[in-house]
């Protein structure tokens, strides 16, 4: 199953880390602040507990949300470059 993540955090070094985090699952950067990718219940779970420790204290707001296949081949994407 695909998880997209995605963050508004305003403190660079947070910020910096919680990219790191995602991109230590396997996550491919999507938007500045969104990451996607397939991770497994378990993969996601100890994702969100990883993406919870590093953002201990601090302000943020982070959201996982799991998107089945079917909705993943359901997706459009406008692009200009």
């Amino acid at each position: 199953m695909h998880t997209l993540v995605i963050y508004d955090i305003t403190e660079d070094k947070t910020r910096n880390k919680i990219a790191e985090v995602c991109k230590d699952y396997g996550l491919k950067r999507i938007q500045w602040s969104a990451f996607m990718g397939k991770l497994s219940i378990n993969r996601r779970e100890e994702l969100h507990l990883k993406l919870v420790q590093t953002l201990k204290d601090k302000s943020g707001d982070i959201q996982l949300y799991p998107i089945c296949s079917k909705d993943m081949n359901l997706k459009k994407e406008i692009k200009n470059e």
